[in-house]
Formats: C-alpha cells, structure tokens, sequence
C-alpha cells in the first residue's frame, strides 16, 4: 500500500507545482480577490476529474492485461518527459505568471478551467488509472490508498500554493526554481518506477 501511497502523492505534488492553465488561473483569482475568496477553488480537480476518471476506469476495465501494461509504460514515458520538461524549465529563467482581470471568478468556472485541461486526461488515462486499476486486482485498498494520497496531496498542495500567492511571503525566482527542480526530480523517479512495474512483469509473464 505504501508504494501507491508515495505514487500518488509524488505525482500530485509534481502536479501542482508546475505551471498549468489552473495555476494561472488561480493566480489571476488572487490577485483579482485575495487568497481567503480564491481558496475554495482548490477542490476544483476534485469535482472536475469524477467524469474523466469514471470514462477512463470503464475504458480500462474492458482492455486486455497486457493492454493495461502498455499504458502503464506509456505513462512511465510520459512522466519521464514531463520530467526533461521540467527540467529545463528548470534551467531557464521563470517567467511571471500572467493575470488576466478577465478570467473566470467561481468555483464552478475554476472546474471548467480543468475540464478544458488536457492534463487531468492524460494523467488519468496514463498515470493513475493503469496503475489504479492495477491496484484493485491486487487489493483495493491499495486502489483507495493511490486515489486518496493523491488527492489529498493535490488539493492540500493547490491550497497552500494559493495561501502562498496571496502572502506578502511567496516565494521568489529561487524557491520556484528548487520546487521546479524537485518536480522534476519526483517524475523521473516515478517514471523509472511506473515503465519497470509495467515493462518486467510483462516481460517475464510472457505478455509481450
């Protein structure tokens, strides 16, 4: 359980701190109306995703074994590639966030902002769901645990990058720069990771 635990929590963390259509437009919110009225909108990929993850576990349900392998591996190559993204963003310069006055104010436009996200699809269909599907046939707590950690991760991270935002104390070019650098240091991880559970037991099962 503990592997789907840090899988999860590792690939929300990568997720929050790297710049995205819901992280502008967060920043755009606070700016426009403080932190305290801007929080509520972390629980957004919280009710966005329900559809994307319910489409993508029925999809996969359906899939062969070996099908489901593929995807994961195509997962643990897309999180190394996210990683190299990050990485060198890492090497260049950060480039301010822009805030647009006009960009949505509720809760409910914030859950739009990420459906209109192709990250949350392909995150899922990828990343969380090969692997939370993987999870289930072993133990589904092990499937809840990977589920759970990552959300609690990603709505605890969005809340306090939104906190941050608004304190007189956010970070500066640095502090971004280091967080950048462990996103990209946590995805190469998790990437090894996803393509040898998915490449080896396929491997030696035979499936490929």
């Amino acid at each position: 359980m503990l592997e789907n635990i840090v899988l999860g929590g590792g690939f929300a963390f990568a997720a929050v701190v790297q710049p995205g259509p819901l992280q502008a437009y967060l920043l755009s919110q606070v700016a426009a109306r403080g932190w305290r009225r801007t929080l509520p909108a972390a629980l957004a990929p919280l009710l966005s995703d329900g559809p994307i993850a319910l489409l993508v576990l029925l999809v996969l349900g359906q899939l062969s074994v070996a099908a489901q392998q593929i995807l994961r591996a195509a997962g643990g190559a897309l999180l190394l590639y996210l990683a190299w993204s990050a990485y060198r963003q890492w090497r260049r310069a950060l480039q301010p966030a822009d805030g647009d006055a006009g960009t949505p104010r509720t809760i409910v436009q914030a859950v739009l902002v990420n459906l209109l996200n192709p990250n949350p699809y392909l995150g899922w269909a990828l990343v969380l769901g090969p692997n939370a599907v993987a999870a289930w046939h072993r133990a589904p707590a092990d499937a809840v645990a990977l589920i759970a950690a990552f959300y609690a991760v990603l709505i605890a991270g969005l809340a306090v990058f939104i906190v941050a935002a608004g304190s007189a104390r956010f970070l500066g070019p640095a502090g971004q720069r280091l967080l950048l650098l462990l996103s990209a240091a946590a995805l190469a991880v998790l990437g090894v990771y996803q393509l040898a559970a998915s490449v080896w037991p396929a491997v030696r099962n035979g499936l490929w």
